[in-house]
């Protein structure tokens, strides 16, 4: 199944300067999986030394946060858009 994901500027060294890839995957862990496969590299900026999404990276699934759905299981459809979105702080 096709889903699209927009990749934001600072990861695009990954993806030769594509912001939007499309990969196939049944849920947010195997699209990271995916994503490593076609961008090598990728993943390690995805996700810390124990696997885990790294807390400053936000997930989107049609605009649905991750962290309120099923997390790296959340499935994934056919036509879905997923969105990495990096954290924004200051003051």
């Amino acid at each position: 199944m096709a889903v699209k994901v927009l990749v934001p500027t600072a990861l695009q060294q990954f993806t030769e300067n594509r912001s939007v890839l499309e990969c196939s995957a049944i849920n947010i862990s195997e699209l990271l999986d995916s994503l490593e496969e076609s961008c090598p590299g990728i993943k390690a900026r995805l996700c810390d030394d124990q696997g885990e999404l790294r807390r400053f990276l936000n997930f989107y699934v049609n605009s649905e946060d991750i962290r309120f759905l099923e997390g790296t299981e959340t499935t994934l459809k056919d036509g879905d858009e997923v969105s990495i979105v990096p954290a924004v702080a200051g003051g």
